[in-house]
């Protein structure tokens, strides 16, 4: 038996294209509903950012929520500010928005909408599950555990994981050092391949699939996210693409080339012995 890990935490992404904590709220409704260009001209007003915090001071605590256990994104509970980060960087040490709150002497709804309205890209992340680096290593190393979950296509605009293999080798090879390049490629090719009997998978020799991604290990790293609305009907998702790869070939093919997509589409759908 094996435990599936993540490389980093779990979060709920928010961003004032998306979605935020507080947008359940009557208040908050009547000023998300507008246009983006408008929402962004009231939320600017002295008079209306007055009454959205007054709003905010209307959510339950977290603690009153959460003592039934779950972590359901659109509750109308309070954030807990000190555990909310902008997303500044990629790289996993960004000051919460609870401090910058007390740096700036603001509150901290005035932190959120002052950061979003000076990039309305910019993506706030809630950690929900393995919410500290160190307890993510510990998991990595554990000998059962494999690097691989993602989450990128369920709650499209809320959540996803399709970072998790280039944050293993941006922040934990490059930036900590706690594994060898070497040791991370093997995680995420060999040994989900053999957990999952895909005997043709995860290696480069002869009689295998020609599986490759290429990169500059040098220089590969998540992106920022942004949110697109690309969906059927204009909906919207979250998009997280990255720095440093050169080329994804499947099955000999060229299906993406410095992030482009090729049309090349040679893959199919793998199943180990026992789903098989």
């Amino acid at each position: 038996m094996y435990g599936q890990a993540t490389t980093r935490s779990i979060n709920a992404v928010f961003s004032l294209r998306s979605y935020l904590p507080f947008d359940v709220l009557p208040a908050w409704k009547e000023v998300r509903a507008l246009p983006l260009a408008e929402q962004k001209q009231r939320l600017r007003d002295p008079e209306t950012r007055a009454r959205l915090i007054a709003a905010e001071a209307t959510m339950k605590p977290r603690d009153k929520i959460l003592q039934g256990g779950g972590a359901a994104t659109t509750d109308p509970r309070k954030p807990n500010y000190d555990n909310l980060f902008p997303m500044l960087s990629v790289d996993w040490d960004d000051p919460s928005v609870g401090e910058l709150s007390r740096r700036q002497n603001k509150h901290p709804v005035d932190v959120i909408l002052d950061l979003a309205l000076d990039n309305d890209n910019r993506m706030f992340v809630q950690p929900i599950v393995n919410e500290q680096p160190a307890d993510v290593l510990n998991l990595l190393k554990h000998p059962r555990t494999l690097a691989t979950f993602s989450d990128s296509g369920a709650h499209v605009c809320q959540e996803m994981g399709s970072s998790l293999q280039t944050h293993l080798l941006s922040y934990w090879v490059r930036n900590k050092q706690q594994f060898t390049l070497e040791e991370a490629v093997r995680m995420l090719t060999f040994d989900n391949a053999s957990a999952w009997e895909l005997r043709d998978r995860g290696l480069l020799r002869t009689g295998y699939a020609a599986d490759l991604v290429v990169f500059d290990e040098a220089g590969i790293k998540p992106q920022l996210p942004t949110v697109e609305q690309d969906l059927p009907g204009g909906a919207r998702r979250l998009v997280q693409k990255a720095d440093g790869i050169m080329a994804t070939v499947v099955n000999g093919a060229v299906a993406i080339e410095n992030g482009e997509a090729t049309g090349n589409s040679a893959g199919q759908v793998l199943k180990g012995r026992l789903a098989a």
